[in-house]
């Protein structure tokens, strides 16, 4: 074998022992601290602790409406915790909701160390505390989630089939990310996770929202319409406008309304 294919071999090899290690910092940005609570918002809330089905303990809160009939259970981003969600806690309140927001493992107060598979097993969790632990029914929760969590919720949805299912600027598959990120790197590299939203969607069967801007400059907005087609009807597709952390307050007031017509519309295409 010549010398310049050994010497590529072992660059290769000793690039994917690298960046296995390194994969999960790539993903994963957990804060621990809680900088602020609802009640920082007005809010009245509710600490949660729930054991998982590994017995890690997660935190959340749990914040009531008093006027609420339906339940939002909110999956975040891959960065920081729930004390970040504060704006978007604010708007599903006003909505008339009940929220419950879940920090993942290794996330805020909860233990653990976060992985693929544990912060799926994570969102189970939350799921079966609000049957069991709040009486909810399931036709009564909505499942959101932004960014990373829209591969956790649509994981969720796909098992236990909601009243509706919210994803926000969503990618379709890990493998897709890393080939609009690391377009080079991306055919040479083994990937440690697969967040495979596009069948994960195929086999979610309750009225859908996808929501992303075309000026996202995180996740394309080419990877959220792709979640859009492969899902099942009935289905919506919202355009927002501006970046991928501040485009759903970007995009008020039509945000909120188109919120609020879609939950009110649900199971109409």
């Amino acid at each position: 074998m010549p010398e310049v294919v050994v010497n590529i071999l072992v660059f290769l090899l000793v690039l994917n022992i690298a960046m296995f290690f390194y994969q999960p910092h790539m993903v994963f940005f957990p804060t621990r601290s809680i900088n602020e609570t609802p009640a920082n918002w007005g809010l009245k809330y509710e600490d949660v602790f729930l054991h998982t089905a590994d017995n890690t303990q997660l935190h959340g809160w749990y914040i009531p409406h008093p006027n609420a009939k339906l339940t939002l259970l909110f999956f975040h981003g891959n960065a920081g915790n729930i004390s970040h969600r504060g704006d978007s806690i604010k708007i599903f309140h006003r909505l008339g909701f009940n929220v419950f927001i879940p920090d993942y493992r290794g996330y805020g107060r909860s233990e653990g160390k976060p992985s693929e598979t544990g912060i799926y097993d994570d969102a189970h969790s939350a799921w079966h505390y609000l049957l069991s632990a709040r009486g909810q029914q399931r036709e009564n929760i909505i499942i959101f989630g932004r960014s990373l969590g829209g591969a956790v919720a649509a994981n969720l949805a796909m098992d236990v089939k909601p009243g509706a299912l919210i994803l926000e600027s969503v990618f379709s598959s890990a493998r897709d990310m890393a080939k609009s990120s690391l377009p080079g790197l991306s055919h040479v590299i083994f990937l440690r996770f697969k967040f495979d939203l596009i069948s994960m969607i195929k086999q979610v069967h309750c009225p859908l929202l996808v929501m992303h801007s075309p000026d996202d400059e995180i996740i394309p907005y080419t990877l959220g319409k792709k979640v859009f087609l492969a899902a099942n009807s009935p289905k919506k597709l919202m355009q927002l406008q501006g970046s991928h952390n501040s485009g759903f307050l970007q995009s008020q007031p039509g945000y909120e309304h188109n919120l609020e017509n879609f939950i009110l519309m649900r199971g109409s295409d």
